[in-house]
């Protein structure tokens, strides 16, 4: 399994979820939208707290 792939993926993926939420809190007036910038900033970061809690999507020793 190709990690680096998935893990580029999923980095572009939060970013795109963040900023889709944000827009759309923006829009409606809903702030509950506004926490989008938590997958906004995990995004930037590539840092995945779900990854931390599951062990699921972490890169392997050494790469």
């Amino acid at each position: 399994m190709n990690y680096n792939k998935i893990r580029s993926f999923c980095r572009v993926f939060r970013i795109l979820i963040g900023l889709a939420l944000i827009g759309a809190g923006l829009i409606t007036g809903i702030v509950w939208f506004y926490l989008g910038i938590i997958p906004l900033i995990a995004g930037i970061l590539n840092f995945c707290p779900l990854c931390i809690i599951t062990k699921k999507c972490d890169l392997p020793q050494g790469a």
